[in-house]
């Protein structure tokens, strides 16, 4: 393969992903659209199956007519014979005649009807069904898009709360390491306040017994005994 037809092979290829990423990104517009279409030409096809229904009805009714006429001229064409006036029979045999020569036309024109309406009612059925099952595997593809954009935007919260929460926490253990060195400090400034005044002073001369001490209760007891 020469240079230029690579490069015209890699043109093609690159128009039909290009074209296809544009399907895909529009995919769910198109096939509501799709839809729309279909149920316009469902619609339509309902408008044209009346119509033939109508004909059909009233091809039928126009049999029936005739079949009724066929009817009554058969009663006449009788009472002609029995009253013995065959001309008059033979007259209106003819008219019969004339009616089932139109019979015959008119039977086949009808039967094409019910065929007709049969097909159409079919075909408009499969039709609906068709839609339906779009409509729900529609239906299926935005409650996936919905949930998974609802996915993508909890873990994204997820993961920037991570990331503030790892922050909060690592300020407020600086918050407790700073409360903690200050409450160490005031531990430390009491001690050296104690320290330096005189009651820490004379705390710790009465405990080596100097100045003034109290008597302890073997003291006493000792003393009372020497008298």
């Amino acid at each position: 393969m020469s240079i230029l037809k690579k490069i015209v092979t890699a043109i093609r290829g690159g128009a039909r992903e290009v074209g296809e990423s544009v399907v895909d990104a529009n995919a769910i517009r198109i096939l509501e659209q799709e839809i729309h279409d279909q149920q316009d030409a469902i619609a339509k096809a309902k408008d044209a199956l009346t119509e033939v229904m109508a004909d059909e009805s009233k091809t039928g009714r126009q049999i029936n007519a005739i079949k009724d006429r066929i009817a009554e001229h058969e009663g006449y064409a009788s009472q002609a014979l029995e009253k013995g006036d065959e001309a008059l029979a033979l007259e209106v045999a003819e008219k019969i005649a004339e009616y089932e020569n139109e019979l015959l036309e008119m039977q086949p024109v009808y039967d094409g009807y019910k065929t007709s309406v049969a097909t159409l009612k079919d075909q408009i059925r499969k039709a609906e069904k068709s839609i339906q099952e779009h409509k729900r595997e529609l239906s299926v593809v935005k409650t996936t898009e919905r949930v998974q954009k609802a996915r993508v935007s909890v873990n994204s919260s997820l993961s920037s709360g991570v990331s503030k929460s790892s922050a909060a926490r690592d300020s407020l253990n600086r918050i407790k390491e700073r409360q903690q060195r200050l409450d160490d400090k005031i531990k430390a400034s009491e001690t050296l306040n104690a320290e330096n005044s005189d009651a820490d002073l004379k705390a710790r001369l009465s405990e080596a017994g100097i100045g003034e001490t109290k008597s302890k209760a073997n003291d006493i007891l000792e003393r009372l005994k020497k008298k």
